[in-house]
């Protein structure tokens, strides 16, 4: 994952693997069999580390908007911790693989797909649970946070805003703000102090 982080899906193929960790290039290649196989395999290995890190955290937290703001600080936590060069291989990933159609594209969309999915079911569940608006479109909820999170990864890495975290926690509050239902159930609370 950190070669990929560097050098980009495309950029990462068995010989380099091979001669990163100076191992063996035919060994390598019995466990992949290609280079498309092989950046599947990091993006696979990705995302088991984001569901580890991020996802499964936010699961323990009460269905709703204490989950969604599980979400978006595990996010946020994610994407500060990655500092290795290209930062968040997702974000990275979804740059050079946009306009490029293949198995390697297909899964990272899938990925994102799910992700988005994620978000979209934990507006659902805040609905539900009557911390939001009964006419709360949830698909437009996620991608709205999504889209806060793309504007902090550019901020925070490209820009260098010492800002970035302050803006993203601004607008992810506004999110809430924007969909809260009033009266019992509903949550009122500042998030990220």
């Amino acid at each position: 994952m950190k070669l990929a982080r560097r050098v980009g899906l495309e950029g990462l193929s068995i010989g380099r693997l091979a001669e990163e960790l100076r191992l063996s290039k035919s060994g390598l290649f019995a466990h992949f069999r290609s280079k498309e196989t092989l950046q599947i395999q990091v993006l696979e290995t990705a995302a088991a580390h984001f569901v580890a890190e991020v996802v499964r955290p936010a699961l323990g937290r009460p269905r709703g908007e204490p989950r969604l703001t599980g979400l978006f600080e595990g996010w946020l936590h994610w994407a500060r911790s990655q500092k290795t060069p290209g930062g968040c291989l997702f974000v990275a990933a979804a740059v050079e693989l946009d306009d490029r159609p293949g198995p390697v594209r297909r899964r990272l969309v899938r990925l994102q797909r799910e992700w988005l999915e994620l978000l979209a079911n934990a507006a659902r569940r805040a609905i539900a649970e009557g911390h939001f608006r009964s006419d709360v479109d949830a698909e437009q909820f996620a991608h709205d946070l999504y889209a806060v999170m793309l504007g902090y990864h550019h901020s925070s890495r490209l820009m260098k805003d010492p800002r970035a975290e302050n803006r993203a926690a601004t607008a992810f509050e506004r999110l809430l703000d924007a969909a809260r239902a009033e009266g019992p159930g509903s949550s009122r609370r500042r998030v990220l102090g």
